[in-house]
Protein backbone atom coordinates (compact mmCIF):
# COMPACT_ATOMS: atom_id res chain seq x y z
CA UNK A 1 0.00 0.00 0.00
CA UNK A 2 1.08 3.57 -0.66
CA UNK A 3 -0.46 6.77 0.69
CA UNK A 4 0.54 10.18 -0.68
CA UNK A 5 -0.33 13.73 0.34
CA UNK A 6 -1.16 15.77 -2.75
CA UNK A 7 0.61 18.92 -1.56
CA UNK A 8 3.83 16.89 -1.20
CA UNK A 9 3.87 15.58 -4.79
CA UNK A 10 6.35 17.49 -7.02
CA UNK A 11 4.78 19.83 -9.59
CA UNK A 12 6.38 19.36 -13.03
CA UNK A 13 5.62 20.71 -16.51
CA UNK A 14 3.01 18.54 -18.25
CA UNK A 15 3.89 17.04 -21.62
CA UNK A 16 1.52 17.48 -24.53
CA UNK A 17 -0.44 20.45 -25.76
CA UNK A 18 -1.38 23.58 -23.81
CA UNK A 19 -3.81 25.67 -25.85
CA UNK A 20 -5.86 28.78 -25.02
CA UNK A 21 -9.56 28.31 -24.31
CA UNK A 22 -12.06 30.41 -26.30
CA UNK A 23 -12.09 33.96 -24.96
CA UNK A 24 -8.56 33.86 -23.49
CA UNK A 25 -5.52 35.33 -25.21
CA UNK A 26 -2.80 35.22 -22.53
CA UNK A 27 -0.01 32.68 -22.04
CA UNK A 28 -1.07 29.18 -20.96
CA UNK A 29 0.65 26.24 -19.30
CA UNK A 30 -0.11 22.92 -17.62
CA UNK A 31 1.61 21.11 -14.78
CA UNK A 32 1.40 17.50 -13.63
CA UNK A 33 1.68 15.87 -10.21
CA UNK A 34 2.11 12.14 -10.72
CA UNK A 35 0.21 10.15 -8.08
CA UNK A 36 1.06 6.68 -9.41
CA UNK A 37 4.54 6.66 -10.95
CA UNK A 38 5.10 4.67 -14.17
CA UNK A 39 5.73 1.04 -13.22
CA UNK A 40 4.08 1.31 -9.79
CA UNK A 41 0.80 -0.15 -11.07
CA UNK A 42 0.21 -2.77 -13.72
CA UNK A 43 -3.26 -1.33 -14.24
CA UNK A 44 -3.47 2.48 -13.94
CA UNK A 45 -1.89 5.85 -14.60
CA UNK A 46 -3.03 8.52 -12.14
CA UNK A 47 -1.99 12.17 -11.94
CA UNK A 48 -3.25 15.60 -11.06
CA UNK A 49 -3.12 18.00 -14.01
CA UNK A 50 -3.25 21.72 -13.19
CA UNK A 51 -4.31 24.19 -15.89
CA UNK A 52 -3.42 27.88 -15.84
CA UNK A 53 -6.21 30.37 -16.45
CA UNK A 54 -7.66 29.83 -19.91
CA UNK A 55 -5.59 26.70 -20.68
CA UNK A 56 -6.81 23.45 -22.19
CA UNK A 57 -5.29 20.24 -23.51
CA UNK A 58 -6.18 20.71 -27.15
CA UNK A 59 -7.87 17.93 -29.08
CA UNK A 60 -6.73 14.38 -28.37
CA UNK A 61 -7.88 10.75 -28.29
CA UNK A 62 -7.05 7.98 -25.80
CA UNK A 63 -7.07 4.30 -26.68
CA UNK A 64 -8.64 3.60 -23.27
CA UNK A 65 -11.32 5.27 -21.17
CA UNK A 66 -10.27 8.36 -19.20
CA UNK A 67 -11.77 9.48 -15.88
CA UNK A 68 -11.40 13.12 -14.80
CA UNK A 69 -12.16 14.21 -11.21
CA UNK A 70 -12.15 18.00 -10.78
CA UNK A 71 -10.21 19.04 -7.66
CA UNK A 72 -9.98 22.83 -8.06
CA UNK A 73 -11.45 25.66 -10.11
CA UNK A 74 -13.79 25.07 -13.02
CA UNK A 75 -13.54 24.40 -16.70
CA UNK A 76 -14.81 22.52 -19.70
CA UNK A 77 -14.76 19.02 -21.13
CA UNK A 78 -15.69 18.83 -24.80
CA UNK A 79 -16.17 16.26 -27.53
CA UNK A 80 -16.80 16.88 -31.19
CA UNK A 81 -20.55 17.05 -30.46
CA UNK A 82 -20.89 18.71 -27.03
CA UNK A 83 -19.17 20.84 -24.38
CA UNK A 84 -20.01 20.67 -20.67
CA UNK A 85 -18.95 22.79 -17.73
CA UNK A 86 -17.11 20.92 -14.96
CA UNK A 87 -16.35 22.12 -11.42
CA UNK A 88 -14.96 20.81 -8.13
CA UNK A 89 -16.48 17.44 -7.30
CA UNK A 90 -17.56 16.64 -10.87
CA UNK A 91 -16.41 13.40 -12.50
CA UNK A 92 -16.21 13.10 -16.29
CA UNK A 93 -15.91 9.75 -18.09
CA UNK A 94 -14.51 9.97 -21.62
CA UNK A 95 -14.80 6.74 -23.60
CA UNK A 96 -11.86 5.21 -25.47
CA UNK A 97 -11.58 6.61 -28.99
CA UNK A 98 -13.67 9.73 -28.28
CA UNK A 99 -11.89 12.85 -29.57
CA UNK A 100 -12.01 15.46 -26.81
CA UNK A 101 -10.33 18.26 -24.90
CA UNK A 102 -10.55 19.53 -21.32
CA UNK A 103 -9.22 22.48 -19.38
CA UNK A 104 -9.82 25.71 -17.51
CA UNK A 105 -12.32 28.39 -18.42
CA UNK A 106 -11.03 31.72 -19.74
CA UNK A 107 -11.35 33.36 -16.31
CA UNK A 108 -10.19 30.65 -13.90
CA UNK A 109 -7.66 27.90 -13.26
CA UNK A 110 -8.63 24.24 -12.96
CA UNK A 111 -7.12 21.06 -11.57
CA UNK A 112 -8.27 17.49 -12.06
CA UNK A 113 -7.18 13.97 -11.30
CA UNK A 114 -6.84 11.90 -14.47
CA UNK A 115 -7.02 8.12 -14.47
CA UNK A 116 -6.23 5.96 -17.52
CA UNK A 117 -4.94 2.46 -18.11
CA UNK A 118 -1.20 1.97 -17.57
CA UNK A 119 -0.97 0.69 -21.14
CA UNK A 120 -3.03 3.62 -22.47
CA UNK A 121 -1.76 6.00 -25.13
CA UNK A 122 -2.96 9.39 -26.30
CA UNK A 123 -2.77 10.83 -29.80
CA UNK A 124 -2.80 14.65 -30.02
CA UNK A 125 -4.51 16.69 -32.68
Amino acid sequence: MKVVTLKDIPVLPAPGAAEPTDGYSGPVHRTRQTIIEPGQSENFNCSIVNFSEGCNTGWHVHDCDQILIVTSGSGWVATETERQEIKVGDVAHVKAGERHWHGAKANTTMGHITITLASGKAVWG
